[in-house]
């Protein structure tokens, strides 16, 4: 502990944002696989781009479902950690246990509630007659193995959190690898279409689970779940779920930012349009990942030299991290603007679907070259103890400016499908514009005192 303590006081910035950045970066895009492989052979089935679509619709009540892993997951294993350093193991096996027990009870919730509604929720969600029965075809099975998905992404961390980094990222491994080995074999082995697709993704998730399960009750694991704690506690479980409020919005709400988008590209531009916006949600994920593990590694290095009253090196690092994430933005904005072709053929080759995509991608995406900037400043917030600014910063652009902008922009533009597409590029660069602001006065607030000045304000 102490030589983790002394890098990341002593150590060359650099060197620790690579070496912390890569194995987030890794996580990030395994994690992110079971989509986009999904979705890249679902593209290559006939009627592809309409199955896609199905796919597409069906999306917002999955990341729902993930939001509800996040809520217990990410509310309690800081709670645990706190326990495990007062050195109450027992406090942190009781969050632990609970925590367990609730995503269950969660998960059987979910289930029955979305099965018995999928139909009318799925139309809600912008399904037509030709993208309808591939959306059920597809979430009937992904909601049957909900109970999975929440063990696996609600329980792993709580394995992260005791320190086994490593075997948190095989949890994910493990059940990215067996999707994308079973995705061909059930698609197109088996003549499943998108009903083998969601079977590979319950599967790796199952196992996943079974991965998570075996650790956190067997021997090598700190804590252990107990049968005595397993019994959830409203004084247990509300702590937990308080914390995990955040987490559970910041994803919940990019579902409300999907539903919102394919009701309107639906109605201004078909079918097509919803298959265009699947693709083209996979790509923004693809954008997103390598920025996410970026501001993880550099977060405990800002966040451990701004406790230590280190000013200099939180300056340092935040510098490092926001010409990192503008270098990359912009390398992509380019890659996008010059050749949005070579995205689509990832996901399908059919002429009318490249043709839409490629167009819709140079509108939906003009705005990515500042959103590095966004995304430093975001989560450099976070990393000094800002949550609260931070969510609030996220939900600007989401809730404030893009939901709105999908519904305004078409009364006033001639073109729909147009308008529709141009509501992200402007909440992008408004609220860039917002949170760059609002972190430079922060900035010179906090961090452009001397550590004797901070000293001073500490003890006042």
């Amino acid at each position: 502990m102490s030589k983790k303590n002394v890098d990341l006081g002593t150590g060359k910035v650099g060197k620790l944002l690579v070496s912390l950045a890569l194995p987030s970066i890794i996580a990030q895009l395994v994690n992110v696989l079971y989509n986009i492989v999904d979705r890249v052979f679902i593209g290559r089935i006939p009627n592809g781009e309409i199955a896609m679509a199905g796919v597409g619709v069906a999306f917002p009540i999955i990341m729902l479902v993930s939001a509800f892993s996040a809520l217990i997951g990410f509310g309690g294993a800081p709670l645990v950690a706190m326990k495990m350093g007062e050195k109450d193991n027992d406090g942190a096996e009781k969050i632990m246990s609970n925590s367990f027990s609730t995503l269950i009870i969660i998960s059987i919730i979910l289930t029955v509630g979305l099965l018995i509604f999928r139909e009318p929720i799925l139309l809600a969600f912008g399904a037509s007659e030709a993208t309808l029965g591939y959306a059920l075809d597809y979430l009937t099975i992904y909601l049957i193995g909900t109970i999975f998905v929440q063990i696996a992404l609600g329980m792993n961390p709580f394995i992260n959190t005791q320190g086994f980094a490593k075997i948190g990222m095989i949890t994910v491994a493990i059940g990215a690898i067996i999707n994308i080995v079973l995705d061909p074999i059930f698609i197109f082995g088996l003549n499943m279409g998108v009903k083998g697709a969601a079977l590979a993704t319950v599967v790796g998730q199952m196992v996943s689970a079974i991965w998570v399960l075996q650790f956190l009750f067997g021997k090598k694991s700190i804590l252990k779940i107990r049968k005595k704690y397993i019994i959830p506690s409203l004084k247990v479980i509300i702590p937990v779920m308080a914390l995990g409020i955040s987490p559970f919005i910041m994803q919940a709400t990019e579902s409300i930012v999907l539903i919102s988008l394919n009701n309107q590209l639906l109605k201004y531009g078909g079918d097509l349009a919803v298959g265009a916006m699947t693709i083209m949600s996979s790509v923004m994920q693809i954008i997103l990942l390598p920025l996410t593990g970026l501001t993880q590694g550099a977060q405990p290095i800002i966040s451990y030299n701004f406790g230590a009253n280190q000013l200099d090196r939180v300056k340092k690092t935040f510098k490092l991290l926001l010409i990192c994430c503008l270098t990359y933005t912009v390398s992509m904005w380019a890659a996008i603007m010059i050749t949005p072709e070579t995205f689509v053929r990832i996901f399908n080759n059919k002429p009318e679907l490249m043709e839409i995509t490629s167009w819709s991608m140079r509108i939906y995406f003009a705005g990515i070259l500042v959103f590095g900037a966004q995304i430093a400043c975001q989560q450099t917030f976070l990393a000094l103890g800002q949550a609260k600014i931070s969510t609030v910063l996220a939900l600007l652009r989401k809730i404030v400016l893009l939901v709105p902008l999908i519904f305004i922009l078409p009364l006033f533009l001639q073109d729909g499908l147009q308008a529709v597409l141009l509501a992200e590029p402007i909440a992008d660069i408004v609220a860039t514009a917002v949170t760059v602001s609002t972190f430079i006065i922060f900035y010179k607030k906090k961090l452009g005192g001397s550590s004797q000045k901070m000293n001073n304000e500490s003890i006042a």
